[in-house]
């Protein structure tokens, strides 16, 4: 018998959180809508059926707030989709800062970047097992490697799953995915997908070329945007895991990786008044028919934080039903179709389809056999 609330905790209060929240009161007062859902009913499980216990913030203008305010606060900018969010009984507890805020964004006018709140760190395990969460969220800044750690280490400590939609690898680190999976713990990871952004267009355009035969010899892709996300990555020291992570997305689409001078993948700018708004700008050239050259330029313009809800979504409530399977460490067709950097790279085809078996065979199973066990194809 399933738990039909997926109890979920989020570590960063910012604009991914803030529309992720948003988008499941929108699909919870209008039941039956899958507009921008790639699953409605995934495994048995709703939109409305994920439950936020726990929440974990840096900024002191969202530290000891409920959260149905916090989300709401500077500096966070993505659009509304739902203002009249309900009381979550869940007050925003203070997380440890470590390397979660870049140096140089003090610079910047506060409500464009983090205040750091003046308290004590909680005790970030006994929140979680106070709270009974069963899966952590991952939201933190990129670049946040120790913070990552950290939180990492506290989910192995109170057996919380891990979705980690930054790009710092844990979930495609040995060292971290063998840990979970001794644990016997399931984790996805690392570096959410858009639903339709910039990486999984790149990704689409890549294959193209590939499948008709024409010869990619270089590309780039730019993206600008305004919220912390850029004013964050304005810092390149911060940059390194997210442009492998970007750049390997694309690259593992061709049979012959491009030569490193000649692909170029990663934000470019940050510009204020974009807000949440970001828009990316690709260029491929290649080789068609006998060598004749053709080029393809795009521009795609995106709300960025609502753009991961519904990858998110998914990868929630596959998260669940693998708990309830009894899988542990990482599940990789879900992690190869809604992250950009899996321990594995599997086209999204392929991905897509596995996900699509494992949901049927545990709907077929899941009143029959429990813990439910489940076929691995990959």
């Amino acid at each position: 018998m399933k738990n039909k609330s997926i109890k979920i905790a989020v570590v960063g209060v910012g604009n991914c959180t803030s529309a992720l929240l948003q988008g499941i009161e929108f699909y919870k007062n209008n039941p039956g809508v899958s507009l921008g859902l790639m699953h409605y009913d995934l495994g048995g499980y709703t939109p409305s059926d994920i439950e936020v216990v726990a929440a974990f913030d840096i900024d002191k203008r969202k530290v000891g707030k409920p959260l149905e305010k916090a989300v709401f606060a500077p500096p966070n900018c993505t659009r509304t989709i739902w203002e009249d969010l309900p009381s979550y009984g869940v007050t925003v507890s203070m997380g440890r800062v470590l390397d979660g805020v870049s140096e140089h964004m003090s610079g910047y006018p506060p409500e464009r970047t983090f205040l750091v709140a003046d308290e004590e760190p909680c005790d970030a395990r006994e929140v979680l097992k106070k709270s009974k969460a069963e899966i952590l969220l991952n939201y933190l800044p990129v670049g946040s490697q120790e913070a990552t750690e950290f939180y990492a280490g506290c989910c192995l400590n109170t057996g919380v799953s891990l979705i980690n939609c930054i790009p710092v690898f844990i979930a495609s680190h040995p060292y971290w995915s063998k840990r979970f999976e001794k644990r016997g713990i399931p984790i996805i990871g690392d570096d959410v997908k858009s639903q339709l952004g910039a990486t999984i267009t790149h990704r689409a355009l890549t294959k193209l070329f590939q499948d008709r035969g024409v010869k990619l010899e270089r590309t780039y892709q730019l993206n600008t945007g305004g919220n912390t996300d850029f004013l964050n990555m304005l810092n390149q020291n911060r940059l390194k895991s997210k442009k492998i992570s970007k750049t390997e997305a694309v690259q593992s689409q061709m049979d012959e990786p491009l030569a490193a001078e000649n692909i170029h993948i990663g934000p470019s700018d940050y510009i204020p008044w974009q807000n949440d708004n970001k828009v990316c700008f690709i260029r491929m050239e290649g080789m068609g028919f006998a060598g004749v050259p053709l080029h393809l330029e795009m521009r795609l313009s995106v709300e960025d934080s609502p753009n991961s809800g519904g990858v998110t979504i998914d990868a929630i409530r596959y998260c669940k039903i693998a708990r309830e399977s009894g899988d542990k460490g990482v599940l990789l067709p879900i992690s190869a179709y809604t992250m950009k950097h899996p321990p594995k790279q599997i086209a999204d085809l392929e991905a897509r389809a596995l996900i699509e078996k494992y949901i049927t065979e545990y709907n077929a199973q899941k009143s029959i056999t429990s813990p439910l066990t489940l076929s691995k194809t990959y």
